[in-house]
């Protein structure tokens, strides 16, 4: 019955709970019978209302296999009974019966193919079971058979062969022990010899070996103790890692890499060493500084330790300062090259790798490496500009920690030496251009450098107020570039350098600083012996370049410097000091020598000291300029000032007369004369009068101009004999000259360190005030010429000429000798200052053509104050303009003579008609209006009318209107 309730449970049945055993034998009696069952199954039955049956089946009768149904239905039966509603409810149940039973039946034909395939089974198990049965029973008996048939004796044979194997393992193992104890002593003496590979090597293969023995006791404790020793490796491999930064050794860096390499912390070991090189420049600039203060203060006190880097700093004296910046480098030069042959040595650790990687075919190997190898490339190139920064700020902080306003030119110059020593380090190191340092250097430099100009500019004044304007004696040879302020220029040209020492100077150009002192020396000590080198021979010895030229200079002029008719020996010529090697005519000897006023065997540079000093400034500008590029402009600029102010002090000295810039002989060029203003608007400090206040801009805009030079009173311009100061102003003009010519020569360096957005300025200045310099020579000769020749003393002796003769006269007046004998003084006077004083060849004739076109001029005037004029007059005047000029083209080699058509056409014009001479009034504006009227006047009665007269004057009024 149970499985019958089991069978109707997973066919999601409800079926009674009471078992059927339970019943009463009354119950039982009214089981069906198979008859009954086959019947109830045969009958049609609707499927639907027999599952209402069940379903109305009561619930207890589901509840346990402990339920008294009887009891149940006992229980239930009302107290007053009635036999029909007793059948009622006994047909009810047996209809529940009759639909349970049929529900029972239908299970069983069901699962009846399942029973009987669950009883072959059964079966085929007890089958299984009996011959396994045998087979135990087949195993007991062969067991008594062996043990019947071997002895006691050779069992224990075995088990004794058995035991000694396991003791001899025993015995390799206690051996191993002992050795794994022992390895301590051996690990402290490789760590002693520093091979950290080695001693790693053997660590870890102890470790592996303890941890095969590890079920001994002892064991625990070894493995223990190894593991401590391998942390204190570690240790010491630090503290070897850190030693590199100040002292790269190749061989103990390889034996450090190798040990992290085993350790498999590659990548640790360089996170470490890039925090070793952050210390080590902490450390190394802190030291440095720390001990030059300790120097300085005298003492040990210990006070100094305790403070910071940055107030350090400011304990410097100026006397240790540049001792101190120069080891401050040289240190940090040394942690910037461990770390340059680091990354060196690990790119070539990369390729040998690399190379072996490749004949190898450890694919999970190569890749670890690889990815290892990629992470130090890219923290090895990161770490240059952190290293470079730190570097920047250590040398930033000390450099503004000390006030340097003070510091003599030179001083300043050799630190910015070192800082662009220092810059140029690091844009090798790792292409920095320096922002930090060049930032605080630019800012010191700027503030340093106007102070220091403005000095120079007093300094120039005082100069020039006090200068005599002596000829300085430098050798012919001389070049700026001998200068020991210029030497930075002679070395960076090719021509300066000896041909012996040019490829050597190439090899060294082509490497960078870390391939040049790779191996051994320092960038930085090289400073310190270059600044010695300032030996220079420029000075001669009187002017001359030895005793025996200035003996023969003097001879030799002094043999044809008397009369002018002693000028036709043969010459020297002027530029090679040489007798010219092909014949030439007397008439161009006798030229060239009457031209030729200075000493034959001397071209040596006219300049004054003054203008060396000048030269000296402008080379110091230059390598302050050089060393520090950014502060190109502002050095540009100041030296610009500095000529301007020569310039402009040469004028005011020598070439300021109103009275001949009046003439209107454009004496001085528009671009000379806005030059002139433009600085004395933007550099020269006019007086203001003692009750005019000014603003604060106008105090501070003062301040940056300097007053207006005076000339020494010990300078005579006055004096006749000396023809007015010629030589102090040959001197003082050709020096000027001399200085243009050396700014050109600087103007290509100049330009190519000019920032483009500056360039213009340069241009301009080059354009506007330096080609102006040969400009003064006119303006300045021209009052000398305008002393030299007495032409006032002409005018009156040609005005006592009888111009109206009726006849042609053969001989010329009085007035032309006495001209021509001014011309001759003057060229005597020419002569003995040229004794002093080289004249130049392009001096000597801006004076001549002086003179001439100012007598030309005073013949014309004189002409023009005729009152009567005849035609032999007339032709009287052209012979003594011909025999002016004939005498005078013996004196100097000018030609052609300037102003000659002045004269002549003036001269001719007399003979021309009223309709000619009108045009030709028209035609030449050069005349003045009183010689031009004078010209009219003198012509009328002759061949010409007073019709004519006032029309001709007419037409000058014209022409003089527009001029008034």
């Amino acid at each position: 019955m149970q499985k019958i309730k089991s069978l109707m449970t997973r066919q999601g049945l409800r079926s009674p709970q009471g078992d059927i055993h339970d019943l009463s034998p009354l119950e039982n009696f009214r089981i069906p019978s198979k008859d009954e069952l086959r019947e109830l199954r045969e009958q049609p039955t609707d499927p639907q209302a027999q599952q209402e049956i069940i379903n109305s089946i009561e619930e207890v009768y589901f509840s346990n296999d402990s339920f008294d149904v009887v009891k149940y239905e006992l229980e239930k039966l009302p107290s007053v009974l009635s036999l029909q509603e007793l059948e009622d409810y006994r047909d009810k149940l047996k209809q529940q019966q009759a639909a349970v039973s049929k529900k029972v039946a239908d299970l069983i034909l069901e699962k009846q193919p399942a029973y009987v395939k669950e009883l072959e089974r059964v079966t085929s198990l007890q089958t299984g079971l009996q011959l396994a049965a045998v087979i135990c029973t087949n195993g007991r008996r062969h067991l008594n058979i062996a043990k019947e048939g071997f002895t006691q004796a050779s069992l224990g044979l075995l088990a004794n062969q058995r035991k000694r194997q396991l003791l001899m393992g025993l015995l390799k193992s206690l051996r191993t022990i002992k050795t794994l104890q022992q390895t301590d002593v051996r690990l402290s003496e490789m760590l002693e010899e520093e091979d950290y590979p080695g001693a790693i090597q053997l660590c870890l293969e102890c470790q592996k070996a303890a941890s095969t023995f590890k079920h001994y006791s002892c064991i625990s404790e070894l493995n223990s103790k190894l593991q401590d020793t391998l942390e204190q490796i570690e240790e010491q491999l630090d503290v070897a890692l850190s030693k590199i930064c100040k002292n790269f050794d190749i061989n103990h860096y390889t034996k450090v890499q190798q040990a992290y390499r085993l350790l498999g912390k590659t990548q640790t070991a360089m996170d470490q060493l890039h925090m070793h090189f952050t210390q080590a420049i902490h450390n190394t600039v802190f030291q440095v500084v720390l001990g030059y203060v300790e120097l300085c203060a005298g003492n040990t006190d210990t006070k100094f330790q305790k403070l910071q880097y940055k107030d350090l700093c400011t304990h410097i004296t100026s006397d240790s300062y540049i001792p101190c910046l120069a080891d401050l480098c040289k240190a940090l030069w040394e942690v910037m090259l461990s770390y340059y042959r680091t990354m060196e040595w690990h790119e070539r650790y990369d390729c040998d790798e690399s190379a072996s990687l490749s004949d190898g075919g450890n694919m999970t190997g190569s890749e670890e490496t690889n990815f290892d190898r990629s992470y130090v490339k890219k923290k090895l190139e990161h770490g240059l500009s952190r290293i470079w920064q730190d570097v920047q700020l250590k040398v930033k902080t000390y450099l503004l920690g000390t006030d340097m306003s003070n510091f003599k030119y030179d001083d300043f110059i050799f630190v910015l030496d070192i800082i662009s020593r220092l810059m140029q380090v690091g844009e090798e190191f790792c292409g920095s251009k320096s922002e930090v340092l060049q930032e605080s250097v630019r800012k010191q430099s700027v503030n340093y450098f106007k102070n220091y100009h403005r000095t120079r500019l007093e300094e120039l004044r005082m100069f020039l107020e006090n200068e005599t304007w002596e000829l300085c004696p430098v050798k012919s040879s001389f070049s700026i570039l001998q200068l020991h302020e210029f030497k930075f220029m002679a070395q960076s040209r090719s021509p300066s350098v000896s041909p012996s020492k040019q490829p050597l100077s190439e090899i060294e150009r082509t490497l960078t600083l870390f391939e040049q002192y790779c191996n051994g020396g320092n960038p930085f000590e090289i400073q310190a012996n270059n600044k010695d080198d300032e030996t220079e021979d420029v000075l001669a010895s009187n002017g001359y370049e030895s005793d025996e030229q200035e003996k023969s200079a003097y001879q030799e002029y002094d043999s044809d410097s008397d009369v002018p008719e002693e000028l036709k020996r043969d010459y020297v010529d002027e530029q090679t000091g040489d007798a010219p090697v092909k014949s030439v005519s007397r008439e161009t000897l006798r030229s060239r020598k009457r031209s030729d006023y200075c000493l034959s065997k001397v071209n040596a540079p006219i300049l004054t000291n003054t203008t060396l000093n000048v030269i000296r400034l402008v080379g110091k500008y230059m390598q302050m300029m050089n060393i520090l590029k950014p502060i190109a402009f502002d050095v540009i600029h100041f030296m610009s000032q500095l000529f301007d102010y020569y310039l402009y002090a040469i004028y005011t000295f020598f070439g300021r007369n109103d009275t001949f810039e009046s003439t209107g002989l454009g004496l001085s060029s528009s671009r000379l004369r806005t030059t002139l203003n433009r600085i004395q608007e933007s550099l020269i400090d006019v007086e203001m009068s003692s009750d005019a206040t000014g603003t604060l801009t106008a105090a501070e805009e003062r301040k940056e101009k300097v007053p207006s030079p005076h000339l020494s009173h010990l300078v005579s311009l006055t004096s006749g004999s000396t023809l007015y100061g010629l030589a102090e102003r040959v001197v003082a003009t050709e020096s000027l000259v001399f200085l243009a010519e050396q700014f050109e020569f600087l103007q290509p360096h100049l330009d190519t360190v000019m920032p483009p957005a500056k360039k213009p300025f340069l241009q301009q200045f080059y354009s506007q005030t330096v080609s102006t310099a040969s400009e003064l020579r006119k303006p300045i000769y021209w009052i000398v010429a305008a002393k030299a020749i007495d032409y006032e003393q002409m005018l009156l002796l040609m005005a006592n000429v009888k111009w109206d003769v009726k006849e042609i006269m053969s001989q010329h007046n009085i007035y032309v000798d006495s001209l021509l004998k001014e011309f001759e003084q003057f060229n005597r006077r020419l002569n003995e200052v040229s004794r002093r004083v080289r004249i130049p060849l392009p001096v000597s004739n801006i004076l001549w053509e002086h003179c001439i076109r100012l007598a030309n001029r005073t013949i014309v005037e004189g002409y023009a104050n005729v009152k009567k004029c005849s035609n032999e007059g007339r032709a009287l005047m052209q012979l003594d303009f011909q025999q002016f000029l004939m005498k005078l083209e013996k004196l100097t080699d000018i030609r052609p003579i300037p102003d000659k058509e002045f004269v002549e056409t003036y001269i001719k014009a007399y003979y021309l008609t009223e309709n000619d001479m009108e045009r030709w009034i028209k035609e030449h504006r050069e005349y003045s209006t009183k010689q031009l009227t004078n010209l009219v006047n003198v012509c009328l009665g002759s061949h010409i009318n007073k019709k004519a007269r006032q029309k001709l004057l007419a037409a000058i009024d014209d022409i003089d209107r527009p001029k008034r």
